[in-house]
């Protein structure tokens, strides 16, 4: 195995940021599951010291990036600070979007905004605004509002929204969409 296989591995892992199963990332990456488990393995060696930020944390089938366990007390504060101060206008941004078009895959959002959105839709979910949900029709999740978001709008469901069918199926984002596939 190179260290490409590592560096790939490591890759997803940061993209996704959430626990994957070895399974799925033999399958992402082209190798076996004992072929993972050592790439995790040797990942884990390099990143679980006090010098690094990021740690591997594993269970017996899944695998995900941490921040080092040392430096809970020094982040708390800044998840704090995101979790309650204002949204930002890149935040309300991707927000409106995911109410608007949802469900929508990462990748779409990113295809809408013209910039990556891992932190916001990760802030976003923190704070509990939207949802993310597993889609047969889709190999990505796909994020939607969450029903505590459509509380703090007073409406139901999003078609409430105003303007949402002229938003939701418009087609010049429909033309920039289908440029992702």
């Amino acid at each position: 195995m190179s260290d490409n296989q590592k560096a790939k591995l490591e890759a997803i892992l940061f993209l996704l940021a959430k626990p994957l199963k070895y399974s799925k990332l033999a399958k992402d990456l082209n190798i076996k599951v004992a072929q993972v488990k050592e790439l995790v393995n040797e990942l884990a060696r390099e990143k679980n010291n006090s010098h690094s930020g990021i740690h591997i944390f594993q269970t017996d089938d899944e695998v995900s990036l941490v921040t080092n366990p040392e430096l809970n007390d020094f982040l708390s504060s800044f998840v704090k600070a995101e979790k309650t101060g204002n949204l930002t206008p890149p935040q309300l941004e991707t927000l409106t979007v995911i109410a608007y078009r949802g469900p929508i895959t990462k990748a779409e959002i990113e295809q809408i905004r013209g910039v990556n959105c891992s932190i916001i839709l990760r802030n976003l979910l923190m704070r509990g605004l939207i949802e993310e949900k597993e889609d047969d029709q889709k190999i990505m999740p796909v994020y939607t509002l969450s029903s505590l978001m459509l509380r703090e709008l007073g409406i139901h469901n999003v078609s409430e929204l105003p303007d949402y069918n002229a938003l939701h199926k418009n087609a010049k984002i429909e033309q920039m969409l289908n440029e992702l596939t």
